[in-house]
């Protein structure tokens, strides 16, 4: 029995925007799990491209986490596009805000003027992100760029008056039976850590934008250790709210069945 509850909200919410700026940013990188072993990650899976599909990032069982499939939840949905890829360490976080700007709060992205509600051509975020190569191309070189998908879903965000909105469904049950890779595992990972750890440079040297890359850090302990924020591993995702212990589940689950590639 699903009971869905519904909640949309302005203020106080998360982050958004990217920045136009005049020279090269240095890579973003962070140190994510423990220190990187001696076997080096096996890079050679060809990534799931599974960001025109809804994400449940609740990890419940429900089909959709949208309330509205017709609207953009910020909280749920740009939020997490933008902690991976933009308020994270060395860039636009609390501590570095490269160039100024501070992209950790709902307030601050608004309040820069990179957003303007309505008006996707006139707001200097797509502009950066649709930017091909030079300084202006946002994130910077070797960062990988956000998927055309992924960009479409801001553009449509900003046109629905980039509000600070969310909306989340809830269920009784987490079912752990019969977990993918690409059903569940790589469109998580795709909205929450493929910003940091993907492109020429991913943080801590470890991707997790391909299956190999996913299982490579699954099978030495560190992906689990990482997101159930047990001592002696950093946080992830970093700067972000913790997964839903349905996700964890999930995760295990995963890992326990043999981290098929299915």
């Amino acid at each position: 029995m699903v009971n869905r509850i519904f909640i949309r909200y302005q203020g106080l919410a998360g982050i958004l925007a990217f920045l136009l700026v005049s020279t090269t940013i240095p890579s973003c990188v962070h140190d994510p799990f423990t220190p990187v072993d001696s076997n080096p990650i096996d890079t050679t899976g060809n990534p799931i491209d599974t960001t025109g599909n809804p994400i449940d990032t609740t990890g419940q069982d429900t089909t959709i986490i949208k309330c509205d499939s017709n609207l953009v939840y910020f909280e749920q949905e740009v939020l997490p596009l933008i902690v991976s890829n933009c308020a994270k360490s060395g860039c636009h976080d609390a501590i570095t805000h490269e160039e100024g700007y501070n992209l950790t709060s709902y307030a601050n992205i608004m309040s820069s003027g990179i957003v303007r509600p309505n008006r996707p051509d006139n707001s200097k975020m797509i502009k950066v992100l649709t930017e091909e190569d030079g300084d202006d191309a946002m994130p910077p070189y070797p960062n990988q760029k956000l998927t055309n998908e992924q960009i479409n879903l801001l553009i449509k965000w900003i046109n629905q008056g980039a509000k600070d909105t969310s909306c989340v469904e809830t269920v009784v049950t987490c079912s752990t039976t019969n977990v993918s890779y690409s059903g569940f595992i790589a469109p998580l990972f795709t909205t929450f850590c493929s910003g940091c750890h993907s492109g020429g440079n991913p943080s801590g040297g470890i991707l997790l934008n391909s299956y190999n890359g996913v299982k490579a850090v699954a099978q030495n302990g560190r992906l689990i250790g990482a997101i159930s924020w047990n001592n002696g591993f950093q946080r992830m995702p970093q700067g972000g709210n913790q997964l839903t212990d349905c996700s964890i589940a999930k995760i295990q689950a995963w890992i326990n069945d043999g981290m098929q590639n299915n």
